[in-house]
């Protein structure tokens, strides 16, 4: 199946210096098209004005966290099957399942972002 290196992707987080590990890896991968919220309510605003094709998001922000925007993205008939990663730190199987529970299409601990930064440039 063939990626469209030019989908345009939304990145979810509050970290500045997460924004731009994960902007830099998906450049390293081949995606430009990419636009940056630093949290869920920002993130959602740019998701009812924009068309994307994946977002990847951060759990842990204010005023609306991570798991609250997907909650909002699967609950709009137009979004709710946009693919949507979330990237956090929170390892703990509850956040696993409650992400799952709230239809999350991948969930990635982030210290692996680093891992996988380094892999993308080998």
């Amino acid at each position: 199946m063939a990626v469209d290196k030019n989908m345009p992707i939304l990145i979810v987080d509050d970290y500045k210096t997460m924004l731009r590990i994960i902007r830099n890896l998906l450049k390293q991968l081949g995606f430009d098209n990419v636009e940056e919220a630093t949290d869920g309510t920002a993130a959602l605003q740019k998701l009812r004005e924009s068309e994307f094709k994946l977002v990847i998001s951060d759990w842990n922000m204010e005023p609306m966290t991570g798991i609250e925007l997907l909650r909002e993205v699967r609950a709009d008939e137009n979004m709710k099957k946009l693919p949507f990663i979330m990237v956090t730190a929170e390892s703990k199987t509850e956040n696993v399942v409650i992400a799952k529970e709230a239809g999350v299409s991948n969930y990635i601990v982030k210290p692996a972002i680093p891992s996988l930064c380094r892999l993308a440039r080998e």
